[in-house]
Order: C-alpha cells, then sequence, then structure tokens
C-alpha cells in the first residue's frame, strides 16, 4: 500500500489541518519541514514518502476564491516528475478544464479530484467521470454523515476507477482510520481502486488499512510529527531530484 502525502494550501502556503474545520487552519508548523513554503513542503514530503504523487487541496478555491494557480504551478515547475492530485473545489467538468488549461505545459501532470462536497447537481457528476480513468472522486464525510449534494454516495455504478474515502473529521485528528466506512465503500465498488484520507497515527494504522484492502491512503500530520519513518523505495527518489531553486 502507497503512502500519498498531502498539502493544505491556504492564501499561498501550507496548512495544518485539522478535523476538516478549515477555518481554525493555522500556518504549518511541522517537525519534519520547519517551513509552510509549499514547494519546499512539497518537496521534503515526496522524498520522506518516496512517492511520485501528491494531493493538495486548495482551500481558497473550496471556499469560493479563485484558485491558487501560482502556488500550483510553482510546485509543478519545481518537482517535474511530481504527479499532482487537485481539489480546488471543482463541481463541473469546465471548472477542472478551465484549472488544468491554465497549467499550461504542467497540465498533462495535474489530475482532478472531485469532491462530493463540492459537486451540487447529479447530472455535473456524472459528466465529471464520462472518462472513468482520468479523474479521481472523493467521497467527502464529517461526523459520519455524507457531504454529497448531488447524490454521489448512491450511485456507486458511476463512480470512477479510483475513488477517494475521505472522514474529514479524522484529519489531523489521530483518531485512528475510519475502516467501517471505508469497509462500506469498497463493498459497494469492487472495480474501483480505493484510497483512504485521514486518521492513521503510525505504521500500525497503515498496516491495518493494507489488510482492509487499501490501494493507497492520504497522510499529513502523522508525517509531520515523525510518526511514521522515511520510506525507501528506490524508484520514487528521482521524484524530487531536482534541487530548490528557492
Amino acid at each position: 500500500m502507497r503512502i500519498i502525502p498531502v498539502v493544505d494550501l491556504q492564501n499561498g502556503v501550507v496548512v495544518r489541518a485539522v478535523k476538516g474545520e478549515r477555518e481554525r487552519y493555522l500556518p504549518l508548523e511541522s517537525a519534519l519541514c520547519r517551513s509552510s513554503d509549499p514547494v519546499r513542503v512539497a518537496r521534503i514530503l515526496l522524498e520522506h514518502c518516496a512517492s511520485r504523487k501528491l494531493y493538495a487541496a486548495d482551500l481558497d478555491a473550496l471556499a469560493g476564491r479563485p484558485p491558487q494557480i501560482s502556488v500550483i504551478e510553482a510546485m509543478l515547475a519545481e518537482l517535474p516528475t511530481m504527479e499532482l492530485w487537485l481539489d480546488a473545489g471543482f463541481a463541473t467538468p469546465e471548472s477542472a478544464f478551465a484549472c488544468t488549461k491554465s497549467l499550461g505545459t504542467y497540465a498533462s501532470r495535474m489530475t482532478p479530484v472531485f469532491g462530493s462536497e463540492s459537486l451540487c447537481i447529479a447530472a455535473d457528476f456524472e459528466r465529471c467521470f464520462a472518462d472513468r480513468s482520468r479523474a479521481i472522486l472523493s467521497l467527502d464525510r464529517r461526523n459520519e454523515r455524507p457531504l454529497d449534494p448531488a447524490g454521489c454516495w448512491s450511485a456507486p455504478g458511476r463512480w470512477p476507477s479510483r475513488v477517494i474515502v475521505m472522514t474529514l473529521d479524522r484529519v489531523g485528528a489521530f483518531a485512528g482510520p475510519d475502516l467501517a466506512t471505508f469497509a462500506e465503500v469498497r463493498g459497494r465498488a469492487p472495480h474501483a481502486r480505493l484510497i483512504g484520507a485521514g486518521g492513521i497515527r503510525d505504521e500500525g494504522d497503515l498496516a491495518t488499512a493494507r489488510r482492509a484492502g487499501a490501494h493507497a491512503w492520504l497522510v499529513a500530520s502523522a508525517i509531520h510529527d515523525l510518526r511514521l519513518p522515511r520510506q525507501t523505495t528506490e524508484p520514487a527518489r528521482a521524484a524530487v531530484a531536482k534541487p530548490a531553486s528557492r
């Protein structure tokens, strides 16, 4: 099972996420990174996790403000083999396309993540996954309730090949992964590769998630607090080979 590191972007810096309560997020304080600069944080996380993939939540865009294109573009430019999974509050395929287009030559390395909390209309939900191998669906949940105005949770036949199971109140809370919800989704989507999000405390939780059938898990806080050791998978080391330029 892979660890996919996470950055939450707000007002141009990386912030520390806690329970999905975005109004309370503060600039990142990390025992690992000692910085809240997006490029530096992303580079160190990728190195630590031996990962080519990074998940980014653009909290400005999720709050209805313009996407942080300059920040996202800088990350893609400085980390030339990184694949970025980006949740920027996309509610339609057109909004995702506009963001992709604005990234120019870096667009091919950005994969849009459509969160169920952002998808408002069932017809748009269907259109977002016309190509089920490209975009990613995030099934978002908080306080034991789906965030789902478009009915995404009840339409597993329309889910794409990659699905994130996101329990927001477990993010940064060190409450353990939400394996009950994960198992429920897995039972309804045998065709999908499932990625968990939220709750990881240590290597034991990762082992439990792997046994539960997770393809990968999104992690941030446990990495920043040095609860997870550095990974050493050789093929991923080249993902951050370009030296820092700032």
